[in-house]
């Protein structure tokens, strides 16, 4: 019967040396034996010495692509990258309302882990006001958390408060991601559950530059879990575990700033 292969879609851009955007999206989803498919808003010029050049697709050839997905394909999660301004997130969300294509995961790109700040006030509140009611999951890293309430987050309880407050902007989970120990032994997401249920999920911290496409991956591989029909905790903490590994065992890929290890992981066959 057609459209029973698990499916999923990741909106977002194209890294041209694969660490990230989509490349990492679409790998993590093949390791868990789900088809991958794209709606493309971005093409990205870089190596593992940075970001050279970018473009943003045009808002309806983005939109066209919302269109025959939904027309053939049956997606049942989707997870967002990087969305570039206000006019293109206003584009996805109009179309994730219009379409149906399953449980959302909002990898919210605000701030990347060194601190540097990628979106623009009206993006930044775009997103707020269209996107977040919709995900079902948002997996802000520890900055974008503190950038989203708009203060330091100094202790646990400070994150976990944090966590409360991005569910009463609409998303029903919650997993802030990257928060380091104070003697850097491990590194601790936190996760809050729609029915109120959360937890801490640490793991030792491993000190590699092989690191690019980890936010992607961790929504990915919820996003193909959820996909499949898991429930979102066991989704998150399978994601985790996936990262995890994939760090812990790097490959030597470019000279600088390289891909964590998706295939450090058993693959899932389909």
């Amino acid at each position: 019967m057609a459209n029973e292969f698990p499916q999923a879609m990741v909106i977002g851009g194209s890294d041209s040396d694969g660490s990230a955007g989509i490349e990492a999206d679409l790998h993590s989803f093949f390791m868990r034996g789900v088809y991958g498919t794209v709606a493309l808003t971005a093409a990205v010029a870089g190596n593992s010495y940075g970001i050279h050049d970018s473009v943003t697709l045009p808002l309806p050839f983005i939109a066209k692509e919302f269109e025959v997905l939904a027309d053939d394909l049956k997606i049942k999660a989707t997870k967002t990258g990087m969305l570039a301004d206000a006019e293109l997130i206003n584009t996805v969300a109009d179309n994730l309302e219009k379409y149906d294509f399953g449980k959302l995961v909002l990898d919210p790109v605000i701030v990347t882990k060194h601190g540097a700040l990628l979106l623009e006030a009206d993006a930044f509140n775009t997103l707020k006001q269209r996107l977040i009611p919709l995900a079902d999951v948002m997996t802000p890293n520890f900055y974008e958390a503190e950038h989203l309430v708009d203060r330091k987050l100094k202790t646990k309880e400070d994150i976990a408060a944090a966590a409360k407050e991005l569910q009463d902007l609409g998303a029903k989970n919650i997993m802030i991601k990257g928060q380091r120990s104070a003697d850097f032994a491990t590194v601790d997401d936190y996760v809050l559950l729609e029915d109120g249920k959360s937890f801490w999920l640490p793991a030792p911290f491993f000190d590699t530059d092989r690191r690019n496409g980890t936010g992607d991956t961790v929504s990915a591989v919820i996003a193909a879990e959820l996909a499949k029909g898991a429930d979102v905790e066991s989704a998150i903490r399978t994601a985790r575990a996936f990262v995890s590994e994939a760090i812990m065992h790097p490959i030597e890929v470019g000279h600088k700033f390289g891909p964590i290890n998706h295939w450090a992981n058993e693959p899932v066959r389909p």
